[in-house]
């Protein structure tokens, strides 16, 4: 069969990512599913039930992870086949043991291209981050499945955990890679807490999720929207990312002395608000004028006691800065870190600075690249050249494997909000594109 008239089935495709948006929806058109939540894990009740009426493998490990699995190398499908007897144990095998150890290596040593995405979302977030993703994989393993395709590797839908950080942050695909440490769930982003509490729910510990690593991968490609408006400016179909940016974030600390605010002049004061809020404005002015590829952001600010009538005594800055290069990453690190300590002596401050984590830049494979390239080509997509200004799983899996994604138009850029919607058309578009390169890259 000529590859090039495989295609997704859109019907199909439409029809489990409306059922998956249902799960946890909201009123406004977006979706709810906190990793862990209630909705969350109905929503891999719904995954899970997908993929045993496809007829496929479902597996889940100890990071919780769920996955379908299509055994479809080339090696798996021989030796099922023409399973080789061993003459000093066939005595003392069943007749179908020994095609089942047979089966059982040559599963071993066939790698795996893994697909796929999340189905965790940000709280009262989009329909499409992450389900689309899932939903496409989902479905490249159906077609593969149907047309009886083989293929030098496996192939496996996966649905990572806790993508969207409600809890960790990455958690899933950092168990996978091996970079998941026992810190993690002593400080965690979400409040150990209700990291604690989500697991009890989910029925998992942290001991599987530490043993959760995995190798003989022979990639992991992913379709995702673009959660910005480059593509949609462009008038451009597919995405291709070159580069997942490197994060990383802080608490910044400004301390001060509480008193009375309206006894207390002006000049008296040591108003941990003041130099918290000129740290910021600061910051976005170093962004501007010397980091053109980086961005910068404070997402939250803690304000102690917090109330009307007393003078701040301690502000917690949320800071959070992301860059393409690892020198660009660690300008930034120290151009930010010296702003803060030049406010807070400026005006007689203490500071504290709390490291909560980085994540280097990840490149994405030449091979991978080239591969979704060659599909856009060959299906008529116009593709552009992009950097994601998110993180995506995909990066914590470059150390394993060659990794590769694409993005699809999201409409005004709108992401992480209800607002979040991509055209049917550049769905179907980037699903296509998924299935073509993931054939080129397991042929």
């Amino acid at each position: 069969m000529n590859p090039l008239e495989l295609h997704i089935d859109p019907a199909r495709l439409k029809f489990n990512f409306d059922a998956l948006a249902q799960i946890g929806a909201t009123g406004d058109g977006g979706v709810h599913r906190p990793t862990f939540s209630d909705a969350h894990l109905s929503a891999r009740k719904w995954f899970r039930a997908q993929i045993e009426n496809a007829g496929l493998e479902f597996r889940a490990d100890g990071a919780h992870n769920h996955s379908a699995f299509l055994a479809c190398g080339r090696f798996v499908i021989a030796s099922r086949t023409f399973a080789p007897l061993s003459v000093n144990s066939a005595a003392k095998q069943s007749p179908n043991s020994n095609a089942e150890i047979a089966s059982q290596r040559s599963l071993a040593m066939t790698t795996t291209l893994l697909l796929g995405s999340h189905l965790d979302s940000v709280p009262n977030g989009g329909r499409f981050d992450g389900a689309l993703g899932v939903c496409a994989a989902l479905e490249v393993l159906r077609v593969v499945k149907e047309n009886n395709i083989s293929l030098a590797m496996n192939l496996e839908a996966i649905d990572f955990t806790d993508e969207e950080g409600t809890l960790v942050g990455l958690l899933g695909s950092s168990a996978i890679a091996g970079k998941l440490k026992r810190e993690s769930f002593q400080n965690p982003r979400g409040g150990r807490d209700n990291l604690l509490a989500g697991m009890q729910r989910a029925g998992v510990g942290e001991e599987g999720m530490l043993s959760a690593q995995r190798d003989n991968l022979g990639g992991y490609l992913e379709v995702h929207i673009e959660q910005g408006a480059r593509l949609e400016k462009a008038g451009c179909n597919i995405g291709i990312v070159t580069d997942i940016v490197g994060i990383t974030s802080y608490k910044v600390i400004f301390i001060g002395r509480a008193d009375h605010a309206g006894t207390t002049s002006m000049q008296d004061r040591l108003d941990a608000a003041q130099g918290a809020s000129a740290f910021c404005l600061a910051v976005r002015e170093i962004a501007l004028k010397n980091f053109p590829r980086g961005v910068v952001n404070v997402g939250k600010m803690e304000f102690v006691p917090g109330a009307f009538n007393i003078i701040p005594e301690r502000v917690v800055v949320a800071l959070e800065f992301r860059a393409p290069s690892v020198d660009e990453l660690d300008r930034m690190e120290k151009a930010f870190l010296e702003c803060a300590y030049r406010e807070a002596s400026r005006i007689r401050l203490a500071i504290n600075l709390e490291f909560l984590g980085k994540h280097k830049p990840s490149p994405m494979r030449a091979r991978a690249r080239r591969a979704f390239e060659e599909s856009c080509d060959a299906l008529g997509l116009s593709r552009l050249n992009l950097v994601s200004g998110a993180g995506h799983d995909g990066q914590m899996l470059t150390s394993l494997c060659p990794v590769g994604m694409i993005f699809v138009p999201s409409v005004a850029g709108a992401s992480h909000s209800p607002r979040e919607f991509t055209n049917w058309d550049d769905c179907v578009n980037g699903a296509n594109v998924l299935l073509h390169a993931a054939l080129k890259i397991a042929a």
